[in-house]
């Protein structure tokens, strides 16, 4: 096992999104402290365990402590399969590798009220039992405990590899849920979820089509926007909160968007469209009122390849320039589980993850629990 301060030790980075369309994973090394994504890739769900997960972080009513113990533990062996995938596809031993950065999945974000708190799943022990590899785990909590949101916990990442002195500039990653990352001239950073992205179109997608996700937007570019609809969603008082804030997608789900009469009255690309419309409208007002002097908007995440939401995103944000992160040598797909590898380190070397500026804490905190893999 490499020692926790050498330079050329490797990280796994682990994240399923708010969507579970995938566990992606990021094989990262570190250059003068500098991320670099070495390589990736996105190892998918069971049918049948991405409809627990999401029925776990949808159904506010179905949930029990066996429930809870049988999918912690199911989620932590698909987390270790993925890792495992790519360690084998790349013929990475494992010993070249000084932690796993796994962020588990989110079934329960909470982080306002008198009892703050966040709940991710994906057995850490387990990971680290299957893959012989140490594993940091449960990153959002101290945030939380320390009076912040846990999330968005990017903007560090984005601002070490995408800030530019002298200029404002944005990062936009679109996963289920939206959120961006404001980059000040002077290094100054803020962030904060905006609100939902593929999560609700994904779902949407799925009740309607039976497909995971709308290709290229497709299914929204036979619609047409929905004015009134459009109007009533956003009229949630999340859209009116003032950062930090946080979100996911026990606010933002099916059940959220079927409370409006209007649905049932409507095309099902209609309805699509108008979901569509919601995520650029919304993120568009967030950067207008928190960054109007941006000049680039830099867009990471599954929702970078919906042409139909990156075209209503430049129409929205013109004249700014919309742009894949990609055009930066950053893979758009892979930038968040990188993060996680970051993550990972900062909590093996004992440094801080979190930007107070950008959640809200008291102060910069070391992030995540460290669990030992076997050492016999």
């Amino acid at each position: 096992m490499a020692t926790a301060d050498d330079a050329s030790a490797l990280y796994l980075g682990l994240i399923s999104g708010t969507s579970a369309d995938g566990v992606d994973v990021a094989l990262v090394s570190f250059e003068q402290g500098l991320p670099q994504l070495r390589a990736a890739l996105t190892h998918p769900w069971p049918d049948a365990l991405r409809e627990r997960v999401l029925a776990l972080a949808q159904d506010l009513t179905a949930f029990n402590l066996d429930t809870y113990g049988r999918l912690d533990v199911a989620v932590g062996r698909h987390f270790a399969e993925a890792a495992q995938a790519l360690l084998e596809t790349d013929a990475i031993a494992r010993s070249a590798v000084r932690a796993i950065g796994s962020h588990g999945q989110t079934v329960r974000h909470r982080p306002g009220g008198e009892a703050p708190f966040t709940l991710q799943i994906g057995d850490p022990t387990v990971i680290a039992e299957t893959c012989g590899i140490d594993v940091v785990a449960d990153f959002r909590r101290a945030d939380v405990a320390a009076g912040g949101q846990g999330a968005p916990l990017l903007p560090a990442v984005h601002a070490m590899l995408l800030g530019q002195s002298g200029a404002t500039r944005v990062v936009l990653n679109l996963g289920g849920i939206a959120n961006i990352t404001v980059l000040g001239p002077e290094g100054q950073v803020l962030g904060f979820d905006t609100g939902p992205a593929n999560g609700l179109l994904d779902a949407w997608c799925l009740e309607q089509r039976g497909e995971p996700f709308d290709r290229d937007g497709a299914f929204a570019a036979a619609g047409k926007v929905d004015a009134p609809l459009l109007e009533a969603l956003l009229a949630d008082s999340y859209f009116a909160l003032p950062p930090p804030k946080s979100t996911g997608r026990e606010h933002f789900h099916l059940a959220w968007l079927l409370r409006q009469p209007r649905v049932a009255l409507l095309s099902p690309a209609d309805v699509q469209a108008t979901l569509l419309e919601l995520t650029a409208h919304t993120v568009a007002d967030a950067i207008e009122a928190h960054a109007p002097a941006a000049a680039d908007v830099l867009v990471c995440g599954g929702g970078v390849h919906n042409s139909r939401l990156m075209a209503r995103l430049a129409e929205w944000l013109a004249p700014r320039r919309v742009a894949s992160t990609a055009e930066h040598g950053i893979d758009p797909d892979y930038l968040e589980a990188a993060a996680f590898a970051w993550l990972a380190r900062q909590r093996v070397l004992g440094l801080p993850g979190n930007l107070p500026a950008v959640t809200g804490a008291r102060g910069r905190r070391v992030l995540g629990a460290l669990y030992l893999a076997p050492r016999e």
